[in-house]
């Protein structure tokens, strides 16, 4: 391996600390704003977790997916769902700037991740199905975990990502836990 390849993977990496800094709309258990970093890496742990129940699916698939479906928002940021933004135009902003990041890269590492991203964003493997319901689930777990501002509207959860997570019946059960919690939450 060349110094110029090493020196590529470095600068990915350097370049993708950003999603450290990249804030989401929900707060941790500690009441500070959580990362978009925080969040995936817990969508992966979740998914770690959960690995004896997914059957037939690519469990490695399953990890890729969990670390890149919000890679692209280290350049732009998130855009919280409660904002309602067309999915189409937040997905080309994402796809761009995902690219952006990606740029350093040697083709097949860049052309890798892209790929995955858009396995996930096309939503039509079993293993995007699942990450996108896991992901809603985790982003619900969070919200309900949060310490967040007195105005949260923990209602937004109960309509939040229900398409998604009605696809798997795990995710399904656990998404019936997590609406008791919001439900518990949303009168309090």
């Amino acid at each position: 391996m060349n110094d110029e390849r090493i020196k590529s993977f470095l600068t990915f990496i350097r370049d993708a600390e950003a999603l450290k800094n990249t804030l989401r709309s929900g707060h941790t258990s500690a009441g500070r704003p959580e990362s978009t970093a925080e969040h995936s890496w817990r969508l992966a742990l979740f998914a770690v977790v959960l690995k004896d129940e997914l059957g037939d699916m690519d469990f490695a698939k399953i990890l890729m997916l969990c670390l890149v479906h919000d890679l692209g928002e280290a350049i732009n940021g998130d855009v919280p769902a409660t904002e309602g933004a067309d999915p189409a135009i937040k997905s080309a902003r994402e796809r761009r700037d995902l690219a952006t990041l990606l740029a350093p890269l040697p083709a097949a590492a860049r052309e890798r991740l892209m790929a995955l991203w858009e396995e996930y964003e096309a939503d039509a493997t079993p293993e995007a199905r699942f990450v996108k319901g896991l992901d809603k689930l985790e982003t619900m777990v969070q919200h309900n975990q949060g310490k967040n501002a007195d105005r949260f509207d923990y209602e937004f959860n109960l309509g939040y990502g229900v398409a998604y997570t009605a696809r798997h019946p795990l995710l399904s059960a656990m998404r019936e836990l997590v609406d008791g919690d919001t439900r518990l939450l949303s009168k309090s």
